[in-house]
């Protein structure tokens, strides 16, 4: 009862957001430093620096800076195309079933998680969520990212 009575107090509280249009500022920023900020925050390594003392930094639980709209965008759209999808995707769009390695960071409770990463779809675009890599995407696919600020 207390899971159920959960999960429709947190789908009244992001009902007023799905009824608008999300954007970076309003919806996922807010959300960003709740959830992602201590470990992609300022004080974490641009990915050059992350991915050349990759073990140090993860040792020390920190992941690649993500802490601003062009920061964040760079994992989403361009140029490392769909790296935030396929670590915050909860396993729906994967060959294995297996959610992304991020994916329990949007929240305690797998309701936390699912209302968190809808609002993540809806601001990247419900047609432009994807887990293919730089290579993999087009032109056509990339022009159908939202992602307001």
């Amino acid at each position: 009862m207390k899971k159920l009575l959960l999960g429709c107090a947190l789908m009244a509280a992001a009902m007023p957001a799905l009824a608008e249009e999300i954007t970076y500022r309003k919806h996922i920023r807010p959300l960003w430093e709740d959830k992602c900020e201590r470990c992609h925050g300022s004080n974490s390594p641009y990915l050059g620096a992350f991915e050349e003392n990759k073990k140090m930094y993860v040792d020390d639980d920190k992941g690649p800076r993500m802490d601003s709209y062009a920061d964040l965008l760079f994992f989403a759209a361009w140029p490392d195309t769909g790296a935030l999808m396929r670590r915050l995707d909860d396993g729906k769009n994967t060959k294995d079933g297996q959610p992304g390695n991020m994916h329990k960071q949007l929240g305690k409770s797998e309701e936390e998680r699912q209302a968190n990463l809808r609002l993540f779809r809806l601001w990247i675009g419900e047609e432009a969520w994807t887990l293919k890599r730089p290579k993999e995407i087009t032109k056509e696919e990339l022009l159908k990212f939202k992602a307001a600020y």
